[in-house]
């Protein structure tokens, strides 16, 4: 198909079991925080279905107005959704990772909140990072010039290429990138995706490759070059930027990352599952500038990747990747069944000292819920040295948590299907609160 020809015949397209309404045993296994399989790979399908849909849009959107877009920015758009189309009849799996991979949810939420004209026609440019990523995982023969005027081009997934001459010549075959500048000069990336972590250049310094580092025992990545990875406006009130190499520490965060998986993994082994299932990046932010606790945080058009800044132990990493993970649970359900309506009521929380609108009070008590299941196992488990930590955490959210319901319980914000997935919450609540060690 041609980006003009919108229509239900659309080589790429969402899959049709995510975008339907939620099953109730599927909505109460969420809300009691349980890590199932088959819960796991319902919140992926509906994720990569949310992203088909947010691809669509962008095409649907760029069909209005092509004829406002000068003729360079059309053949370029025309060009990467042929060679995404390509890649996705080649290995359907490979381009679905990339399309699924957090930053570009990030991507496309930028683009489809731009407005017409040069903010639109620029947005429109990421689509080729995305196709050329897509089709080196896919193992595609391609040869593409891009321009780039930012003298970078990411690569979601896999790394940054920078070139500070603007324009560079593309060719992938079987997985392995060739890239050339304009003076000549050749950077041979090997497949099946540009791999080798860390940073490579050309002799004369023009041309760069920084790979990035996959974390210990699954697909998780260190997300420390994509220029999506964080909002243009920081993390949390002291607006964190990312943390640039070569100052994100990679080795630290992979030593750290196996060790809190290994924890995990003695502690609850199903919830070690789900976290390495869920979370493609950790993205590090850059420290406070007056210390204190590690900051971390996940964002709304970006699930599955985990902004944080390094924690002290494997104890905070392991109990801060479950918080994450619920948040992008949360997020994740939200695009498919509504829990609250628009309102403007504030809630004082146990775990903040701001005031918190109905959404984050429950974004809240749902990441906390999860940590009390957490810590009810580890103050009985086989990791003594989480047992005191666990215990004292335990008895204090509890309290949390069961105000944050009370409040959730009482509030017209919620939407029927809300206050359900509070209902749930509740009494896997109550059964935490009246046991040490809580089944399933």
């Amino acid at each position: 198909m041609t980006p003009g020809a919108v229509g239900p015949e659309a080589d790429i397209r969402p899959a049709g079991p995510a975008a339907g309404p939620v099953p109730p045993e599927t909505l109460a296994a969420l809300a009691r925080t349980r890590p199932l399989p088959a819960v796991t790979a319902a919140l992926r399908a509906a994720l990569h279905a949310r992203r088909m849909l947010l691809l669509k849009s962008l095409l649907v959107r760029f069909d209005r107005v092509r004829g406002t877009l000068p003729a360079a920015v059309r053949r370029r758009f025309e060009d990467d959704w042929a060679l995404l189309e390509r890649a996705e009849r080649s290995d359907a799996a490979a381009v679905r990772a990339v399309l699924d991979y957090p930053t570009t949810g990030a991507w496309l939420a930028t683009a489809l909140a731009a407005p017409d004209g040069p903010a639109f026609a620029e947005g429109l440019a990421g689509l080729g990072a995305v196709a050329v990523a897509a089709a080196l995982r896919a193992g595609c023969r391609f040869t593409t010039t891009r321009v780039l005027p930012a003298g970078a081009l990411p690569l979601p997934g896999a790394g940054l290429l920078r070139c500070a001459r603007g324009r560079a010549r593309l060719s992938g075959r079987s997985g392995t990138l060739r890239v050339t500048d304009g003076a000549g000069q050749t950077l041979l990336l090997p497949g099946p995706a540009p791999a080798g972590p860390g940073t490579r250049w050309t002799a004369d310094g023009a041309l760069a490759w920084s790979a990035l580092h996959t974390l210990p025992g699954g697909t998780a990545v260190l997300d420390d070059v994509d220029p999506h990875r964080v909002p243009p406006g920081g993390i949390g009130p002291a607006a964190l930027p990312a943390a640039e190499r070569p100052y994100s520490d990679p080795a630290a965060w992979a030593a750290r990352w196996r060790d809190a998986h290994a924890l995990l993994a003695a502690t609850h082994p199903a919830r070690a599952a789900e976290t390495l299932a869920l979370v493609r990046a950790v993205v590090p932010l850059a420290p406070s500038a007056g210390g204190g606790p590690p900051l971390s945080a996940t964002v709304r058009t970006a699930p599955g990747a985990v902004l944080a800044q390094l924690p002290a132990d494997r104890r905070e990493l392991a109990e801060l990747l479950v918080h994450e993970t619920h948040h992008t649970k949360l997020a994740v359900l939200d695009e498919l069944v509504p829990l609250w309506r628009p309102g403007g009521s504030l809630h004082r929380v146990g775990w903040r000292r701001d005031p918190r609108p109905v959404p984050g009070v429950l974004q809240g008590a749902y990441a906390h819920l999860a940590l009390l299941d957490l810590w009810g196992r580890a103050r009985t488990g086989p990791a003594w040295v989480w047992r005191r930590r666990a215990d004292e955490r335990f008895e204090a959210c509890r309290e949390q948590v069961a105000e944050a319901l009370s409040v959730l319980a009482d509030s017209d914000e919620l939407t029927p299907c809300g206050r359900e997935f509070v209902r749930h919450m509740g009494s896997h609540h109550a059964r935490l609160a009246g046991s040490a060690h809580a089944p399933g």
